[in-house]
């Protein structure tokens, strides 16, 4: 696909005939022709050529891919196996849940919108999910203009599911990145960096030009006044050059010109020796448009991060967690009613990335004397303990905690505690 059918206007010298006042005038410069907004443009000059968007796109989807997930029932507490996980870890007989998830992250950063499919069984309870390709679903619309229902399919096969206007349930699941012109569609990612990739790939193609001219600026032949050139002669002279002296393979090769003729090198123009900080310039664009710090994408110029393991931590503080909690939220709403009330939510402690910080938060929150019980849980991201124990000062039940512990005999076990007090001191800690 072309991308820049033209730059600017080729200006053709007037004739010295031709009035000062017409040579003087500027051709007005056209609009530059961008890649066409669509699903399958973006999926060809974005992610199939695009190495600084693709490579954005799969740090995105391979951090939320290899995440772990928790669950929790109706009441808040944490369940170590569970149908509504398992599902989650196993979504379908093709895909492994971090397959599932990559999948389902790259079509809506592509599309910005994603449609997955409940699969029931016995009992209407989930047995199976899918994730669909977006550019083959359509939302059908109610006279109230909400989905009434979703359209799959490609040509004449096309499977239609309904969805109640009202409380919108449905065996389909919607997902939107906000649009301000849609409200049943999304704005993807790569649509606001659609400039900085165009520019990016016409950089590109611009290097393998040069490349292939052996890697320096063109010329021009020249002749004499009085030298003449038929057009037979003009076309074997040009087919001669393309075939013996254009290319890498050709580089020095030596030009022998007859009939008077000269050969006048043309040097690189200011812009051209910048077209190396234009590419870099669109590839900082693009990762700012997927909210991936250049660092992490090997793109040289100004860092916002000292080092990379900042760089790490802003993505995935500022990128990965946000929209894994999205899509976490999304799932639950669309669930979790089916799995009796309980919902999933991603085990951020097993993410390498943030596990310094989050540290120093639990070293910050077990030493504060001021904040409640249940206010340090919900800072480690545990549920809530009910009353009295939850609603207890840290400081206190740090002194209860110490009030009741005793030696311990030869096996390491405490004497004289009181059973009930250690598993709610423990609980109180975050610890289940």
């Amino acid at each position: 696909m072309k991308l820049f059918s033209r730059l600017f206007s080729t200006a053709i010298a007037p004739e010295t005939k031709t009035s000062r006042a017409y040579a003087a005038a500027y051709y007005e410069v056209p609009d530059a022709v961008w890649s066409p907004r669509t699903y399958e443009s973006f999926s060809k000059e974005g992610y199939k050529i695009n190495v600084v968007a693709y490579q954005a796109i799969r740090k995105i989807a391979d951090s939320i891919g290899a995440m772990n997930w928790k669950a929790f029932d109706a009441s808040g507490l944490h369940v170590k196996t569970h149908p509504f996980l398992a599902l989650i870890e196993k979504p379908n007989p093709w895909q492994s849940g971090a397959e599932w998830w990559r999948a389902k992250i790259s079509y809506l950063l592509l599309e910005g919108q994603g449609f997955d499919e409940c699969v029931r069984g016995s009992g209407q309870t989930p047995v199976e999910l899918w994730t669909l390709r977006p550019d083959r679903m359509t939302v059908k619309l109610a006279p109230t203009g909400v989905p009434r229902g979703y359209e799959y399919g490609a040509g004449k096969n096309k499977l239609f599911y309904p969805a109640d206007p009202q409380t919108g349930k449905s065996d389909i699941r919607h997902v939107m990145l906000f649009d301000p012109l849609n409200e049943w569609s999304g704005q993807s990612p790569i649509e606001a960096a659609a400039y900085g990739i165009d520019q990016h790939n016409e950089c590109m193609k611009w290097q393998q030009a040069l490349i292939q001219n052996s890697a320096r600026p063109s010329g021009a032949m020249m002749m004499d006044k009085e030298t003449t050139m038929s057009d037979e002669q003009f076309q074997r002279l040009r087919d001669e050059v393309e075939q013996n002296f254009s290319g890498a393979a050709n580089a020095g090769r030596p030009m022998l010109l007859e009939g008077g003729m000269k050969w006048q090198a043309m040097s690189f123009s200011p812009a051209d020796m910048d077209i190396l900080e234009q590419k870099n310039s669109a590839a900082r664009d693009i990762s700012l448009g997927f909210g991936v710090p250049p660092l992490l994408l090997n793109i040289p110029g100004d860092n916002t991060y000292s080092n990379y393991r900042e760089a790490r931590l802003g993505f995935f503080e500022d990128t990965v967690i946000p929209l894994a909690n999205m899509l976490a939220q999304e799932l639950n709403y669309w669930l979790s009613e089916d799995f009796g009330g309980t919902t999933i939510k991603p085990d951020y402690d097993s993410i390498e990335a943030i596990a310094e910080k989050r540290m120093q938060l639990w070293e910050m929150v077990d030493a504060s004397d001021e904040i409640t019980v249940n206010e340090a849980r919900e800072l480690k991201g545990y549920p809530a303990l009910p009353p009295p124990l939850g609603n207890m000062l840290m400081a206190d039940l740090r002194s209860s905690r110490r009030g009741h512990m005793s030696p311990k005999d030869e096996n390491g076990v405490e004497q004289g505690v009181d059973p009930s007090d250690k598993v709610l001191g423990e609980l109180a800690y975050g610890k289940e």
